[in-house]
């Protein structure tokens, strides 16, 4: 999300971005260079395969620069009846939320790993705790991003690599007013009575992306409106 790589090159950060689609790669960029942030561009990719993922490490290599930061934000809403789901369906929910993770992950993983330094940070879903009608496909990928998190977290501490999950609930890049908002049944649900923005979670992000975040690892944190506390 553009709000996201804002938040992260304000702080200081080089970012290189990896999108499905071209559309996406544009606004984030056109975002960077708009607010004269410096930035090293990025590639269209698809990450749930093993030629994607090469591709898009052979185009960051063109920068010369190691990295320090991995942001994986690959959420792609799937909903529909359990007994209804395809098998092609189901796969396809994986790959692009899951296999994606971890193909991106394992190849900068390594140069983290060597370098003994590294902030890796997956946004999730809040349904990757809880569950919720007919989001059995969605919410099993999410649950598999949370349990690599705290597996990772395990594995790599000893490389001095933090590895964090930051939780999101109904979130909206568009500035819509409260009343309207609120005409809907999830948002009168969520204890905040409104949607969330992405310039909520750019401060925690920038946060679990940073020096400070030296003792932070394996942890879930959800900025949500208190929805993964509702009962």
């Amino acid at each position: 999300a553009p709000h996201l790589a804002l938040a992260l090159s304000e702080a200081g950060a080089l970012v290189f971005t990896i999108t499905r689609r071209q559309s996406h790669l544009t606004a984030v960029l056109q975002a960077l260079e708009g607010s004269s942030f410096a930035n090293r561009g990025g590639v269209v990719a698809d990450l749930a395969t093993t030629q994607g993922t090469s591709l898009a490490m052979e185009a960051f290599d063109h920068h010369d620069s190691p990295v320090d930061i991995l942001v994986n934000d690959v959420q792609s809403m799937f909903a529909k009846p359990f007994d209804e789901i395809t098998l092609e369906e189901w796969d396809e929910v994986q790959s692009r939320n899951l296999k994606s993770t971890f193909l991106l992950t394992q190849a900068v993983g390594r140069r983290m790993v060597d370098k003994q330094y590294g902030r890796i940070v997956n946004l999730v879903s809040g349904l990757a705790e809880r569950g919720m009608i007919n989001t059995s496909a969605f919410s099993a990928s999410q649950a598999g991003l949370l349990s690599l998190t705290r597996s990772l977290a395990v594995e790599w501490g000893r490389h001095n690599i933090r590895v964090n999950a930051l939780g999101t609930g109904w979130t909206t890049a568009e500035d819509i007013p409260l009343e309207v908002q609120q005409e809907e049944l999830l948002v009168r649900y969520t204890p905040l009575h409104r949607k969330g923005h992405p310039r909520d979670i750019a401060p925690l992000l920038v946060y679990l992306c940073s020096e400070s975040c030296d003792y932070t690892t394996g942890q879930a944190v959800y900025v949500d409106g208190g929805l993964n506390a509702h009962p």
